[in-house]
């Protein structure tokens, strides 16, 4: 039997219509750090993070029971847009927008991660994470989310701009403001990472 792991994401949804739950397992290990991280990035609370990741897969797992499945071969983006939504309705609830505030750094490396390197290497790689996080919290949240969802989810300025209701021009414009006014940072702080 051919392993399940090698199978494309759409031959997994056909399997575990079809009743195969090992199929489902595959596909959230295979995407959960992506779709994890950028929710977390977003919400910047590890347990709320949990929540809205469970919540994903549980409407994941609806609408692929229900036959309503139609995103032929773009499974990952589909699960990344609920997860952006579940974001937003989150924020709509309470009213407010995410607070921009430094979190405990080790939240993100218990999401991430890292070969074992000795102590001094885990030490500049918590050091230059903790930077980066801590200019990414100080962008505006237009630039802030397109960078996120670039760079930890890898989705393309095509799916970020269908994501964020917004042209794939203005995704390209904040995705490059965003890096201008974090190397200003990096400047104005003197930081080399």
């Amino acid at each position: 039997m051919k392993s399940l792991t090698n199978l494309p994401d759409q031959q997994l949804i056909h399997l575990f219509m079809n009743g195969d739950a090992s199929a489902l397992e595959n596909l959230i290990v295979r995407h959960k750090d992506k779709i994890y991280t950028s929710i977390f990035l977003l919400v910047k609370d590890k347990y709320l993070a949990e929540d809205i990741f469970q919540d994903v897969f549980i409407r994941v797992i609806d609408t692929i029971r229900s036959g309503r499945y139609t995103e032929e071969g773009k499974f990952l983006p589909w699960a990344m847009r609920i997860a952006h939504n579940l974001c937003v309705d989150h924020f709509r609830k309470v009213k407010r927008t995410p607070a921009i505030k430094t979190s405990d750094d080790r939240d993100i490396f218990e999401v991430i991660n890292f070969s074992e390197d000795g102590v001094d290497r885990r030490m500049m790689q918590s050091q230059s994470h903790g930077r980066v996080r801590e200019m990414l919290d100080r962008l505006p949240e237009d630039q802030r989310e397109v960078i996120i969802l670039r760079h930890y989810a890898e989705l393309s300025f095509k799916e970020i701009a269908a994501l964020t209701n917004c042209s794939i021009n203005t995704a390209l414009g904040r995705m490059r403001y965003g890096l201008i006014n974090l190397r200003k940072m990096m400047q104005e702080k003197q930081i080399a990472l």
